[in-house]
């Protein structure tokens, strides 16, 4: 039974598409009847510019630590977390597809819809993973407003 069982953390970074169905059943245990997601997708604007794609590039082996470093806040704050999994697509994001999914599993709904919050809020903010948004006309590096090493007088 998946009460014996220790809560798994999954990390994945990778170029390829990422699945939510693989995501999600990675985090599903019998003794939790919550699974809460976010799927952060490209969407095709941005400030009245056509977006065509966006690209990520990461410094994997740091942004893992950075992601388990959240893995262990949110067990600290929400001690009923069960399972977490977090994956994130690098190389090239076309509109619609998902570039970060992010999957908690918890007893109740509050704890796991509150982990889901907490995790993508501090991976933007902490995680060095870094997106070019690519426009018809163009391109810009995007810098994430919630970056602590980013003064907030330069955004």
């Amino acid at each position: 039974m998946d009460e014996n069982v220790e809560p798994r953390d999954y990390i994945r970074i990778c170029s390829e598409r990422l699945s939510t169905d693989e995501v999600s059943q990675l985090v599903v245990s019998p003794c939790c009847g919550a699974v809460s997601m976010f799927i952060g997708i490209t969407r095709n604007n941005f400030d009245g510019k056509k977006v065509l794609c966006l690209e990520y590039e990461a410094y994997e082996p740091m942004a893992k630590t950075e992601i388990k470093k959240i893995f262990s806040d949110i067990r600290q704050k929400w001690p009923s977390v069960r399972h977490m999994a977090v994956h994130h697509r690098l190389g090239s994001v076309p509109i619609t597809e998902a570039s970060v999914i992010i999957a908690i599993s918890s007893p109740h709904r509050n704890d796991s819809l509150d982990a889901v919050k907490y995790c993508i809020n501090t991976l933007k903010a902490t995680v060095p993973i870094w997106k070019k948004e690519l426009y018809e006309e163009g391109y810009t590096w995007k810098e994430n407003k919630e970056c602590f090493w980013i003064k907030q007088d330069d955004v």
